[in-house]
């Protein structure tokens, strides 16, 4: 590694580093500020939006944030927010810097003082911007088609080894939440899932539906106003705050039985429900709803493409496959949905208005034809200046 004193230029992209392997472990703790060093190869979309929320100044990547193998989504996402991203430093970023470094970031290079010490470069790497990204991301969408073949051939192959688990009802426990006849959402968290939720808050406000946050997505609910009925996953991802905000917990244990997320709950000193599965947490939140008679099962956040699960990790989708194809019609996957409103704001208030200038019509009509219209008008007017002098 090559050593050298920082001279006394401008120094933009300045912050304390916060560091962890793990990019939904290190969320938690960040402030804003502050800069981001992880090692997260093909950095997802739903990384990169917790990062930008947290306003992070700046990420540095031990690993490349497009490999190439598919369209990863997260430096895109970075680049529109306008946070620098230093990419593919390289591994040893992970010894090198130390939780409240101060770093520098200057062009492609990676910078670091500690306290009465100089600064010194610890790291190189690509600064990400749109030329390189655009390089990056033509090498990814041309691999994508042998990805998307090896894709089919392990969700064909998992589909047959599967298929018993999804045809058997689940064990589900004696839940106190009642299931028949309501409709379901269940808040995923997923590329977009935010906005998709503030999208959907009137529909949850007028059909009150039984809210099921799989592990992160019940910080989400949490954060837009809403109290989870349900909280199910692995709990890895979710909150201490929202594992005691009293909702039915449900731990997603491995076919064995084996439930590392049950620890985490017990030590909280709550107690939790168990149901194993091979699948991901959000089938099982699917096949949970359709076994115990939901009317409408609405998915928020939702893992249904290759890009989906290839961000999570996984070489396949089949027990996903297989989940949607039981539960059939009473799904509708609303992921997405804050597109189809997107621009709806304005013919909404446009409307108002002309409702109200037609309400407004018989109003003057009748101000016109009435001699006491102007009295009335002044009694009301000295209503209105004595409620507001209390105020």
């Amino acid at each position: 590694m090559f050593y050298r004193p920082l001279s006394s230029r401008k120094r933009i992209f300045h912050g304390k580093a916060v560091v962890d392997g793990k990019t939904k472990r290190l969320i938690h703790r960040i402030r804003p500020g502050e800069i981001a060093v992880i090692d997260h190869v093909d950095l997802d979309g739903v990384a990169a939006e917790a990062l930008i929320k947290k306003k992070v100044h700046a990420v540095v990547n031990a690993a490349a944030s497009i490999s190439g193998k598919y369209p990863a989504r997260g430096a895109e996402l970075l680049l529109q927010a306008g946070i620098p991203l230093l990419d593919a430093v390289g591994p040893t970023v992970m010894e090198l810097v130390e939780e409240k470094d101060w770093l520098y970031l200057h062009s492609n290079r990676l910078y670091r003082r500690r306290k009465g010490e100089a600064w010194i470069q610890v790291a190189t790497g690509y600064r990400m911007t749109w030329e390189y990204w655009e390089e990056r991301m033509a090498e990814a969408t041309h691999n994508l088609h042998s990805t998307l073949s090896s894709f089919v051939d392990n969700t064909l192959q998992y589909a047959q080894r599967e298929r018993v688990f999804v045809n058997r009802p689940l064990p589900v426990p004696a839940l106190f939440t009642p299931f028949r006849n309501r409709d379901v959402l269940i808040a995923v968290r997923g590329g977009g899932h935010e906005q998709d939720l503030k999208t959907l808050r009137s529909f949850i406000k007028e059909k009150e539906p039984i809210l099921i946050g799989v592990d992160g997505g019940a910080d989400t609910l949490l954060q837009e106003g809403f109290s989870p009925h349900i909280i199910l996953g692995d709990m890895d991802s979710v909150t201490d705050q929202a594992l005691a905000s009293g909702a039915e917990l449900v731990v997603h244990a491995y076919p064995d039985g084996t439930a590392p997320g049950l620890h985490r709950v017990e030590q909280l000193g709550l107690a939790a429900h168990l149901i194993p599965f091979p699948g991901t947490s959000e089938d099982v939140a699917m096949l949970l709803a359709y076994q115990e008679g939901a009317r409408r099962i609405i998915m928020l956040g939702s893992h249904s493409n290759v890009v989906d699960f290839m961000e999570k990790g996984r070489k396949g989708m089949a027990s996903t496959m297989l989940a949607r194809m039981k539960v059939g019609e009473k799904l509708v996957d609303a992921k997405g949905v804050t597109h189809l409103y997107r621009n709806s704001d304005s013919p909404r208030v446009r409307d108002v208005l002309l409702l109200g200038s037609a309400a407004l019509t018989p109003v003057i009509a009748f101000a016109i034809v009435n001699p006491h219209f102007d009295h009335i008008v002044r009694i009301l007017w000295l209503n209105v200046k004595t409620i507001f002098s209390w105020a």
